[in-house]
C-alpha cells in the first residue's frame, strides 16, 4: 500500500531530481584523479568559478571520503556532483555516470532503483547509441571524445562538430560534450547543440584552475544560444 508519506517522499524526489536536471548545462568540470594531487582543492577553485556541474573520476579506485567533502562543497555552491563508475560512492553524490562499456554488466533497473532520484548519465558516440541509452533511463548524454585527448587514452576515434550534432538531433535528454575541449573549440560545441562542454585538461594544463573555469564560464556564456 502507497501511504501519504511515500507519495510525499515520491514527490519530492521528482522535485529534486528536476531542480538538478534543470542545472545540467554549462560548463562541466571533470575533476580527474589521475590529473590532479588535490581533487577537492580544484573542485573549491572552479565552483568559486562558477561551474555547477562536477565529475569526479579515479580509475584506480573512488575515495568515499573524497566523495563526501567533495559534496559537501557543491551542495554549499547549489552544484551538481557526479561520481565516475562507482555506484556505491555516486549514492553519497548527485549521480552517476558509466560508459559503454560498463552497461553489459549492469542491471540498469535495478541500478536505476538503487539510484533514486539521482542522475544517470552514459557515454556515446552514435545516433543509435544516444537512443538506446534513452531507452535505458539516462538522465543525460556524454557525447565524445569531440576532439583529440590525451586525458583518456582509450577514448577512441573523435566525432567531432557533425558527430556531436547527429547525437544531440537523436534525443531530447541533454548532452555533454567531452573530450578535447577548451577556449579555442567552445564555440563550436556550443553552437553543436551540445548542452554542458565536459572539461578536465583545459582547467588544470596552465596552473590556473580557478582562471582557467573562470574564462571558460565566461566564454559560454558569450557564445551559447539562448
Amino acid at each position: 500500500m502507497v501511504t501519504d508519506n511515500d507519495a510525499g517522499r515520491a514527490d519530492a524526489d521528482r522535485r529534486h531530481a528536476g531542480e538538478r536536471g534543470a542545472k545540467l548545462s554549462g560548463i562541466y568540470a571533470l575533476v580527474d584523479r589521475g590529473l590532479v594531487d588535490d581533487p577537492i582543492g580544484l573542485a573549491v577553485a572552479v565552483l568559486a568559478a562558477g561551474v555547477r556541474v562536477l565529475q569526479y573520476r579515479a580509475k584506480s579506485g573512488v575515495d568515499p571520503a573524497i566523495v563526501r567533502r567533495m559534496r559537501a562543497h557543491t551542495a554549499a555552491a547549489r552544484a551538481i556532483l557526479i561520481v565516475n563508475d562507482d555506484v556505491e560512492a555516486a549514492l553519497e553524490a548527485d549521480g552517476l555516470h558509466v560508459g559503454q562499456s560498463d552497461l553489459a554488466a549492469l542491471d540498469l533497473a535495478a541500478l536505476r532503483a538503487r539510484l533514486g532520484s539521482r542522475l544517470l548519465g552514459i557515454s556515446c558516440a552514435t545516433p543509435q547509441e544516444a537512443r538506446v541509452a534513452a531507452e535505458l533511463g539516462a538522465d543525460y548524454l556524454g557525447a565524445g571524445p569531440f576532439a583529440p585527448t590525451g586525458t583518456k587514452l582509450d577514448a577512441g576515434a573523435p566525432i567531432g562538430a557533425e558527430g556531436l550534432r547527429g547525437v544531440v538531433s537523436a534525443t531530447a535528454l541533454p548532452v555533454a560534450a567531452i573530450g578535447g575541449i577548451g577556449l579555442e573549440n567552445l564555440e563550436t560545441v556550443a553552437r553543436s547543440g551540445a548542452a554542458m562542454a565536459c572539461i578536465g585538461g583545459a582547467l588544470v594544463h596552465g596552473g590556473d584552475p580557478h582562471a582557467a573555469a573562470l574564462a571558460l564560464v565566461r566564454r559560454w556564456a558569450e557564445v551559447a544560444p539562448a
